[in-house]
């Protein structure tokens, strides 16, 4: 009889420890999500695309939560560099190509460049009818000097191991057999942009090729040229996701909590007034973006 608080104790902590399990077990490791719920993640893409690992990391916990029934991409962007924007691609295009959950894209203000080489991976895209998006194209831009640099008796000196090693460089003019390089490699990135909307539409290329002059369409026309499925809001796009993947009743929405770190704050707080700025860029940049 001793024993017998003894005895209570442990049998609360082993209930405790089943209960504990029980939760996890049928709970997702993201923001509480049950497993036994039939959700849509939604996933928003905004602003200039330049940098993969925040979306692609979401892309893939919405895949693997046995609760997420579909995934539902908001962009509202110009799009932005051209490797993230491919690299978001391929998550998606990975999800779509499993059957398993749809992707669905709901397109804001803009979805433009980028922002339309990534929705066309989708399953669905629905669009605003004032939604501006297309843009097919890729831009690179290049800063030149050399006046402002003679007028304060600035020279650069160069030494290179390669004939064109410093082409593009922001101190001379461009030669023409330079100039050359640089359009065959842009061309080569362009034909990337027109493969991928051809295979993610199911349009041929040479269909996409003629629209892909880096024109900006609104969500109207680009439904018209098939580059849209539907037109609607974010709730018709809910919709749409909803059906897709056989939800029934009002489909629940979540997404993931905003996790921000004090350095983030300060960012926000001191360095956000240098969003808008325009630096010059002394690099090669090659952008899937709209160019104003």
């Amino acid at each position: 009889m001793k024993n017998h608080p003894l005895r209570i104790g442990l049998l609360l902590l082993l209930g405790v420890a089943v209960l504990i399990f029980v939760t996890s077990f049928f709970s997702s490791s993201m923001d509480g999500v049950s497993l036994l719920d039939q959700r849509i993640g939604l996933i928003r893409i905004e602003g200039v695309i330049t940098d993969s690992g925040r979306v692609v990391d979401e892309l893939k916990k919405y895949r693997d939560n046995t609760g997420i029934k579909a995934i539902l991409l908001r962009i509202d962007s110009p799009g932005g560099g051209v490797v993230p924007s491919q690299e978001i691609y391929e998550e998606v295009k990975k999800i779509r190509d499993e059957g398993v959950k749809k992707v669905v894209v709901s397109m804001g203000s803009v979805a433009a460049s980028g922002g339309y080489y990534i929705a066309s991976a989708s399953d669905k895209i629905v669009a605003n009818p004032g939604t501006m998006t297309g843009s097919i194209g890729v831009i690179m831009e290049l800063a030149n000097v050399q006046g402002l640099a003679e007028k304060v008796g600035v020279k650069s000196v160069v030494i290179k191991s390669g004939a064109v090693k410093d082409m593009g460089s922001p101190f001379r003019d461009m030669k023409p057999e330079e100039r050359q390089i640089f359009q065959d490699l842009l061309d080569d990135v362009h034909d990337q942009f027109i493969q991928a909307v051809a295979e993610g539409r199911g349009m041929a290329g040479e269909d996409v090729r003629k629209i892909a002059d880096g024109r900006v369409f609104t969500g109207r026309e680009a439904k018209d040229m098939g580059l849209v499925d539907d037109l609607g809001n974010l709730q018709d796009a809910i919709r749409l996701a909803a059906d897709l993947s056989g939800i029934e009743g009002e489909p629940r929405v979540v997404e993931p909590k905003e996790r921000r770190s004090w350095l983030d704050l300060l960012k926000s707080q001191w360095m956000g007034g240098l969003a808008g700025m325009q630096v010059p860029s002394y690099g090669i940049s090659l952008k899937y973006m709209m160019s104003f």
